[in-house]
């Protein structure tokens, strides 16, 4: 199936699957591109740092670091969802450049993205790789890290969940929609994807479960507490920096 522009096939499977393509006013909205690209310290302001802001205001965070584990891996939720969702659905990916992509950060959960173009690309583990691994979250991953001081070990493993997590309620939605195809590729080429270098230490799979090797730190926020596959077990007692990566 090829993608139509509207991804409509995406919007049964919800919010965090859906791409808006049409019907935005884009021009007011900073590109991912640009997110990543600028300095938090600019002085026009930064849409990155001003959504670390915006989450750790929300959960009462006591370090902007943990409100940028939560904010990169909400982002990574949906872009993971939005890319596994094509190649399992349509067997396509749309491109995904992070210059294409306009997102309001300021916007609620899960987060808001526009692309402002769909072209086609191969969903093929090498591509996905590409566009999302080195496209949008390895240079996540390093605004993030120096501006936050939070560890490149603990995003990946972020990203590892988040991928996991996409591929876990696209096959919930496969199986209770009599689609066991569409099951069969989200896993297969969710097991393909985790054994790329950058995703392969992250945790461990088994089918759709995923245990990952570190914490998001989620359970230092006020009311927090540890996440369903993380490293522990129960909320650590030692220093919250030994549980960063």
């Amino acid at each position: 199936m090829d993608l139509d522009p509207d991804l409509a096939a995406l919007r049964p499977l919800g919010g965090f699957f859906v791409l808006r393509t049409t019907g935005a006013a884009l021009q007011p909205l900073p590109t991912l591109a640009q997110a990543y690209a600028e300095p938090a310290s600019a002085p026009q302001g930064n849409p990155l740092a001003f959504r670390v802001r915006k989450v750790a205001n929300a959960l009462r965070a006591p370090e902007l670091r943990i409100a940028s584990s939560v904010a990169q891996q909400g982002l990574a939720a949906r872009l993971w969802s939005v890319t596994l969702g094509c190649a399992a659905l349509y067997g396509r990916i749309p491109d995904l450049d992070p210059r294409l992509l306009h997102w309001d950060p300021d916007g609620s959960a899960p987060d808001d993205l526009w692309l402002t173009e769909v072209r086609p690309l191969p969903a093929d583990p090498a591509t996905i790789a590409d566009v999302l691994l080195h496209g949008h979250l390895q240079p996540l991953t390093a605004a993030l890290s120096t501006e936050y001081r939070v560890a490149a070990g603990l995003l990946w493993g972020n990203a590892g969940s988040a991928l996991a997590g996409a591929a876990r309620q696209l096959d919930q939605w496969a199986r209770a929609n009599g689609r066991t195809d569409t099951a069969a590729r989200a896993r297969a080429l969710t097991t393909e994807i985790f054994g790329h270098p950058l995703l392969a230490g992250t945790g461990t799979l088994t089918e759709t479960a995923f245990r990952r090797r570190s914490c998001c730190l989620y359970y230092r926020v006020p009311g927090g507490g540890v996440c369903g596959d993380c490293c522990f077990t129960r909320p650590p007692r030692s220093s919250p920096r030994a549980s960063s990566g």
